[in-house]
């Protein structure tokens, strides 16, 4: 997991189409454009608290988290059920979902291809983050 901050500059808009674009069929009316958004303001609330995180590996695949995304994480959010968070489990960091039943916090992996997460009775967690958002590239410069 690598750890990038994040520069601001000036805003950077970029064009939005007026309309969402259908996964089916088109509609004539689609390519016109309606304003202009700053990527910046959408993905973070919190500048001073958040970083991006480049996810490895694939547990978190339900979460739509792929190995190469860049999570956007802020560190002042307190993690709520179903929530992504970044945590360090007895000093390892990782991705997990957040899920709490009383007292007891389950941290589990978002692939059902990997075994139950169980944490030790000891285990020392500490929750560094939780994603609020994602980029997910598709197709890389060439």
């Amino acid at each position: 997991m690598q750890v990038l901050g994040i520069t601001v500059g000036l805003p950077t808009p970029v064009p939005i189409l007026a309309r969402a674009v259908r996964a089916g069929f088109p509609s004539p009316a689609d390519d016109f454009v309606e304003d202009e958004i700053d990527l910046q303001r959408l993905l973070i609330a919190n500048r001073p608290a958040t970083f991006l995180v480049r996810v490895a590996g694939d547990s978190m695949l339900l979460a739509r988290l792929h190995d190469g995304d860049l999570a956007v994480v802020d560190r002042s959010l307190s993690p709520r059920n179903g929530d992504v968070v970044v945590v360090d489990v007895d000093g390892e960091r990782s991705f997990k979902v957040w899920r709490r039943q009383g007292p007891r916090v389950i941290l589990s992996f978002a692939n059902p291809r990997f075994p139950e997460f169980r944490l030790a009775p000891d285990a020392v967690v500490e929750v560094w983050g939780v994603v609020s958002g994602s980029i997910n590239p598709r197709r890389r410069a060439e």
